[in-house]
């Protein structure tokens, strides 16, 4: 049994205990469900979330984005949403990360629900607005994680400040790899069909989108309150090459969906293969939002991750 297998098995027995189980240690898990296989998309309910402090910070041009924090003396994660999502879409990280020790801050970009909305021909970039929030939150080194385009921005922030992190997730993103090669993929994988087709069904797996009918229109509520304006798309820091991934020193975490359509396993080892020490992970049975769609697997993968990687 290898160990994808052990430790999505184990997450889903952890679902039995306190807080639907989803704040089991990685280490215990994988032990108790060495001789367990995966048994597929199982629905989740949400858990209980962990008390929480909110507030909103001035970016600029008349931004401001909204923000929640679990508070806590542990090391601080921070979460970048979907382009689809907003800071709204934590609901099974929020409570798992902070029992298990973590101070869990995760934000709304410009334009998304609860941030506060300013000159919308001023989008800026996502980088250094997330550089305005870990500065006016105090935080000297934390983790970062990024799905889909939030891990677009979480790339870019790496390659202009990679000295603050402990360690970076990369899930289920096309990460924003400008070279020629890479960007050629797209149109191998996308045909111009694929930009109209409904969001649920781009971004969740077939398995989920049947066996959680809950979940999904959970997922499409917060899909459709998360744009509170028709903003322009924000830029970025940095036009981001191999050369900087491949310069890379900060622990990397690489996962996607097995049935992924924006990001196959394919691009995932792709880019994993051109990060020096890189680890990955391949959530199984699931599509674009891994850390939704599988939550018990997710969180188990990403505290195992993190955990190791805390600093001194």
């Amino acid at each position: 049994m290898d160990r994808r297998q052990a430790l999505s098995a184990s997450a889903l027995l952890g679902m039995t205990v306190a807080a639907g189980g989803l704040g089991m240690t990685a280490t215990t898990n994988a032990r108790a469900a060495e001789t367990m296989d995966d048994v597929g998309v199982v629905p989740v309910p949400l858990p209980e979330p962990a008390p929480q402090t909110e507030g909103l910070v001035d970016v600029g041009d008349g931004h401001q984005i909204w923000y929640f924090d679990t508070g806590g003396t542990g090391n601080a994660v921070i979460f970048l949403h979907a382009g689809t999502g907003s800071g709204l879409v934590w609901g099974y990280q929020q409570p798992v990360f902070a029992k298990a020790g973590y101070r869990m801050i995760g934000y709304s970009r410009r334009g998304r629900a609860n941030s506060k909305v300013g000159d919308l021909d001023k989008p800026g970039n996502g980088s250094d607005d997330l550089l305005k929030l870990v500065d006016h939150l105090g935080l000297d080194k934390f983790h970062l994680l990024g799905t889909a385009a939030g891990g677009m921005i979480a790339t870019d922030f790496t390659v202009s400040h990679e000295d603050r992190l402990l360690s970076l997730v990369l899930a289920n993103t096309i990460v924003g790899i400008t070279n020629d090669d890479y960007r050629a993929i797209y149109g191998l994988l996308w045909p111009k069909e694929f930009g109209p087709l409904p969001g649920d069904f781009k971004e969740l797996g077939p398995s989920y989108r049947h066996l959680d009918v809950e979940g999904r229109a959970r997922w499409n509520e917060l899909e459709h309150k998360a744009k509170i304006a028709d903003m322009k798309s924000q830029g970025y820091a940095n036009k981001v090459t191999w050369d900087h991934v491949e310069a890379w020193k900060v622990p990397v975490l690489v996962l996607t969906g097995d049935a992924d359509l924006y990001t196959p396993p394919s691009m995932m080892r792709l880019v994993h293969s051109r990060i020096p020490g890189a680890e990955k992970y391949l959530v199984p049975d699931s599509g674009h939002s891994a850390y939704w769609e599988r939550p018990e697997i997710f969180n188990t993968v990403v505290l195992d991750f993190i955990g190791r990687h805390n600093g001194a």
